[in-house]
């Protein structure tokens, strides 16, 4: 997935990040979570700034909810 830099990047797009990741290597969601973490943010969180990393931590606990039984 290409990154535009000088944008703010939606939930609904870390939440698709994060489920392909889930899907395609077979992890957790918090492994899901760990890894994207990694990969788009340099395990930073000022790296993409404030509101992405925001909608990050609210994908993340919207895919929680929606994976729990």
């Amino acid at each position: 997935m290409v990154i535009n830099k000088g944008g703010n990047l939606s939930k609904e797009y870390f939440k698709a990040y994060m489920e392909l990741i889930m899907n395609s290597m077979g992890v957790s969601i918090e492994t899901a979570k760990e890894k994207a973490f990694s990969r788009l943010f340099s395990n930073k969180e000022s790296t993409l700034g404030s509101i992405s990393y925001n909608n990050f931590v609210h994908a993340y606990y919207e895919l929680v909810q929606d994976l729990a039984p």
